[in-house]
Order: C-alpha cells, then sequence, then structure tokens
C-alpha cells in the first residue's frame, strides 16, 4: 500500500494530540507543586536555548508577552530561571536555568519517561521499533527552523 505525504500529514495530526494529552498528563502527575506544564515547556526550551530572549520563550509556548513575564516572574521567583542583560544586546534581557532548573526539568522527564515507557511496553518490539524509526526520521524535518519550513511551502 502507498501512503501519500496528505495521508502521513492526517496521521500526525490525528495521533499527536493524543499523545500530548498524555505527555501532559505525565508531566502533571510528576511536577512539583506550583509549576504548570507551560512551566515545564520554558524550562525544556531554556534546556537547549540559554540565553534566549522572553519573546523567543514566548513564541515557542505560545503565549503574549505580558503573560509570560508573569510565569517567568514565578520561575525567577522559585530559583528555576534566572534573568541576565545579554552579552550581545544590552536591551535585551537573557533567560537561562538555573542548576535547580535544571535538576527540576530533569527529574520530571525522567518520571515521565518512565511513564511512556510503561506504557510503550504494550507494543511489541517489532512495533516499538517502527515507532522510534518513524520519529527518527521526523526528528530532521521538525527541528528545521521555521524558515526553512517556509521555504518549502510549509
Amino acid at each position: 500500500m502507498s501512503v501519500t505525504a496528505d495521508d502521513c500529514a492526517q496521521e500526525i495530526l490525528d495521533v499527536v494530540p493524543m499523545v500530548m494529552r498524555v505527555l501532559r498528563a505525565e508531566m502533571r502527575s510528576h511536577r512539583s507543586p506550583g509549576l504548570s506544564v507551560p512551566h515545564f515547556r520554558v524550562l525544556a526550551y531554556l534546556d537547549g536555548n540559554q540565553g534566549a530572549s522572553l519573546s523567543q520563550v514566548a513564541e515557542y509556548v505560545g503565549l503574549r508577552l505580558p503573560s509570560m513575564s508573569t510565569l517567568v516572574d514565578g520561575l525567577v521567583a522559585r530559583g528555576l530561571v534566572t534573568r541576565a542583560p545579554s552579552t550581545t544586546d544590552r536591551r535585551r534581557l537573557a533567560l537561562c536555568l538555573t542548576p535547580r532548573g535544571t535538576s527540576t526539568l530533569g527529574a520530571a522527564r525522567r518520571a515521565t519517561q518512565a511513564g511512556l515507557a510503561r506504557l510503550l511496553a504494550e507494543l511489541s518490539p517489532a512495533e516499538r521499533a517502527r515507532v522510534t524509526d518513524a520519529l527518527r526520521a521526523l526528528r530532521p524535518l521538525f527541528a528545521a527552523p521555521a524558515h526553512a519550513a517556509e521555504t518549502r511551502g510549509g
């Protein structure tokens, strides 16, 4: 059976929201008191993008700047994130994870991964291999900068 790109896109549109629902539930069940899923999304983004601006984090999480500023204020108050003047632009603040933020994120990721592993254990080894192969094939497509997707017509 030949699968078109449209068929593949439809599967992603159908399945990814279900996967995200489970991920959010797992993250919620392992979070520290007072930390929401958007808090963890900020921590995860900063883990790979130390020194990001408030605008960059807001765009990633999907919040407006005033809401993101309030959310980051809470993370700073908890000692999970620091704000410092950017080394490249004095008008901008750079956001960075603290060691406590890294530890908090790591604990949540480990617990979430364990929960997902329990769920995925229901698949056969061959099915798990196919899922892993498919996700590895998708990684470079979705990790590409946004302008690359626009260039491809996405």
